[in-house]
């Protein structure tokens, strides 16, 4: 089992602070204007929003592995992987405002991130990011370039055709890409157990020739180490490779989710297992961390996250005539 270095591991811990700070802000920010009638339509950030908080284990343990050149595609609950993965920050949450500074000057909305500068991109449709993984493989496979793809996917996605097709043509082609799937036992109100034939997804790797492995209790560390193998065998020319982490959802699946499909305690006992005081008590038992360096991390994320959020309040809408343009005619 690769274990990550102490500085690996302090930038995984800092990154989920980051992501889970920006989170609690959107949060708060997402209800102003919205009540006591709620209404999607109203607020500085309109529209549906989906919160990542309880998944930053998933994101930081794969793209601690990842440089710019390597691609990654993720789904309609982005930001932590986006966090991860190095997009402009600022860029990003002026982007979820709708504002003209945004990464696609306000037009694509928090489900739709998009920065070129680190190869990264999502989608609002289920399996939609899987086509372009393997097809940014494949194009670095031909041009003989470096870089490796990764499309993370929740557990929903492995039951769209999507999933099946890609899966195929990776392994039949030896492409240089890793399929992540985030199971957090829920998609949107539906149980797993009431959509999927099959107990674990990692097990329908198999099928395609490829290796496939399920990582248990959300953990950044054994993330960590299976993201290791899966991309040092991408990178070597072995092929694709399938993780399969168990995580949670700590919130709704949108805001406004009342959530009443959730059995009851079921969320008060994941929320009890949050992954990010789990994995601070860790890294002080191990002696990576001590009690001042953890509040001074904790300080420099929360810093990154008000800046971010300063400057998207700040930044112009863009003109309503920019609506035409950067579209096809």
């Amino acid at each position: 089992m690769t274990v990550p270095s102490n500085a690996q591991r302090l930038w995984m811990f800092e990154q989920m602070l980051v992501s889970r700070y920006l989170e609690e802000s959107i949060e708060r920010i997402y209800m102003e204007g919205k009540t006591p009638v709620f209404n999607m339509a109203n607020g500085p950030i309109p529209g549906e929003m989906h919160l990542s908080n309880g998944q930053e284990p998933c994101a930081v343990g794969v793209c601690a592995h990842l440089n710019a050149e390597d691609i990654v595609t993720a789904t309609h609950r982005p930001h932590h992987i986006a966090v991860a993965k190095g997009v402009h920050l600022n860029e990003m949450v002026a982007e979820i405002f709708g504002k003209k500074t945004g990464l696609s000057g306000g037009r694509g909305g928090h489900m739709h991130l998009f920065d070129a500068r680190v190869n990264f991109s999502c989608s609002g449709i289920i399996a939609e990011g899987m086509g372009p993984a393997v097809g940014a493989a494949l194009s670095r496979q031909l041009q003989g370039k470096p870089g490796v793809a990764v499309a993370f996917i929740g557990e929903g996605a492995a039951n769209q055709g999507a999933f099946h097709e890609t899966l195929n043509l990776a392994a039949l082609w030896k492409l240089p890409v890793v399929f992540v799937i985030e199971d957090n036992a829920w998609g949107i109100s539906v149980a797993k157990q009431a959509s999927t034939a099959i107990e674990r997804n990692y097990l329908r790797a198999a099928a395609y020739g490829m290796p496939g492995v399920f990582v248990p209790g959300n953990d950044a560390d054994a993330i960590f180490a299976a993201a290791s193998a899966a991309i040092e065998r991408a990178r070597a020319g072995g092929g694709p490779s399938l993780i399969e982490i168990e995580t949670s959802r700590l919130a709704g699946h949108f805001m406004g989710d009342g959530e009443q499909y959730r059995p009851a305690g079921e969320k008060e006992a994941l929320q009890a297992k949050d992954p990010i005081p789990a994995y601070r008590q860790r890294l002080l038992e191990l002696g990576v961390l001590d009690e001042r360096a953890a509040e001074e991390i904790a300080a420099r994320a929360r810093g990154r996250v008000d800046e971010a959020v300063l400057f998207a309040r700040e930044s112009p809408y863009p003109a309503p005539e920019e609506a035409l343009e950067k579209v096809f005619v």
